[in-house]
């Protein structure tokens, strides 16, 4: 649907989410990031300046250029304010008299908001979001406001916390950017694959963050797996970090996005894998995850993200052959060599219940004694039922007592009751 046909209410956020971050890119670009809240302020006040301007004369024939048009005039009208010429960029200004001419006199040349700037704009401006001096956690704020145009509010609510707390993080955040004199730029041949790695961690935490949000907000949960799909994607638009990782990262989003329909039943609860309903899934995803995943294998580098996306795929088959086992255990022994985390373990140690049974499995994951998770407790209750149900019971009540959302509590409650019955006479 074009947007010239949304209601005025749902067109000003629509805008917001797709453009706000192009503005900001392209004059955080200009300005540096010595400027960053100036760059944020122009584009916020263009938006406020939308809703009054829309609201009394109605919505212009081309939203976008108005916005666009806007933001310029805003930001050269800024360029000329004596603060700006005092305590910013007199020397500047002083050792360029036609660029005070070109500002001036309206010169697009300054602000320049063309498809091709905003595309290398947002792209360096990854790069420099995502610069290893920046905390993890902080990398992910920036990119959820700078990359892609969440409020404050939003961010907050992705990360179960207030709006003052993530102001905080922001400020402390953008004091690092300025303080390292970042420059907004793409990395030199020799450099890119060092940073893109850290690009990549960022958007890969990013896409985690709203796959396995404990978060009741569904819409959101689903806006944030867009979005890191939206940046990878842009990575791989470019020739300079159209790489196998990055496809094997592409990959690995569209095969855990194509299941989301299947997730979660009409009353916000999980529906366990083996459980979903098959037509459910996307498969025209899946189809697309498969395409980059063959692209992702030329290349000599085998990264977690290819074992990840190879895991995936195998799950978008729900036959439980032995094959299929076999092969999600086995990529899940070259993850762990790779790189270890507490949940490829325990995603590992039910693979290898699916493989060898869960006599095996259960002797495998008590080594893992991860006593505060309650995925960890969840598993030992699967592993154990139908062998000690006293047992499985007993650490379904642990991870229920360990669970954080209501949702979690519910599932657990849920298989517990269930044993219980199967225990009755």
């Amino acid at each position: 649907m074009s947007i010239l046909f949304m209601a005025n209410g749902e067109l000003i956020p629509h805008l917001f989410r797709t453009e706000y971050r192009k503005i900001v890119s392209v004059l955080c670009k200009r300005f540096g990031f010595d400027q960053i809240e100036t760059a944020e302020d122009i584009a916020s006040d263009t938006f406020l300046t939308a809703t009054q301007t829309w609201g009394l004369k109605g919505v212009p024939q081309n939203p976008t250029a108005w916005l666009y048009n806007v933001a310029r005039n805003k930001a050269a009208s800024h360029l000329r304010r004596d603060y700006l010429f005092e305590k910013k960029i007199a020397r500047e200004l002083k050792s360029n008299a036609d660029e005070i001419k070109d500002v001036s006199s309206g010169d697009t040349h300054e602000i320049d908001l063309s498809p091709q700037n905003i595309n290398d704009s947002q792209l360096q401006m990854m790069f420099a979001i995502c610069h290893p001096s920046i905390p993890a956690e902080a990398q992910i704020g920036l990119s959820l406001r700078i990359l892609c145009g969440f409020g404050i509010e939003e961010i907050a609510n992705a990360f179960l916390t207030n709006k003052e707390r993530i102001n905080k993080r922001l400020f402390r955040a953008r004091g690092k950017l300025r303080e390292g004199k970042i420059s907004i730029e793409l990395p030199g041949p020799a450099d890119i694959d060092q940073r893109l790695g850290t690009v990549l961690r960022t958007i890969y935490l990013l896409f985690n963050e709203g796959y396995y949000s404990i978060s009741q907000d569904k819409t959101m949960r689903k806006d944030l797996c867009l979005e890191a799909m939206r940046l990878t994607y842009q990575l791989i638009q470019h020739e300079s970090t159209n790489l196998p990782t990055v496809n094997a990262l592409f990959s690995l989003m569209c095969f855990h996005a194509s299941r989301f329909p299947a997730r979660k039943n009409d009353t916000g609860e999980i529906v366990l894998y083996q459980q979903q309903d098959e037509a459910l899934w996307d498969q025209t995803l899946i189809a697309k995850g498969a395409w980059h995943l063959h692209l992702a294998s030329h290349g000599p580098h085998l990264s977690k993200y290819h074992l990840e996306a190879s895991i995936a795929y195998w799950h978008t088959i729900k036959a439980d052959t032995e094959e299929k086992w076999e092969n999600i255990l086995q990529l899940h022994n070259k993850l762990l060599q790779i790189e270890y985390s507490p949940i490829a373990a325990l995603n590992r140690t039910f693979a290898l219940s699916k493989a060898n049974g869960k006599a095996a499995a259960l002797a495998e994951a008590e080594k893992l004694q991860l006593t505060d998770n309650h995925y960890y407790y969840t598993l030992l209750g699967e592993l154990y039922s139908d062998i000690d149900n006293g047992k499985a019971i007993a650490s379904l009540q642990t991870a229920y007592t360990l669970a954080k959302t209501q949702t979690d509590k519910h599932t657990i409650q849920k298989k517990i009751d269930m044993l219980r019955l199967s225990e009755c006479p």
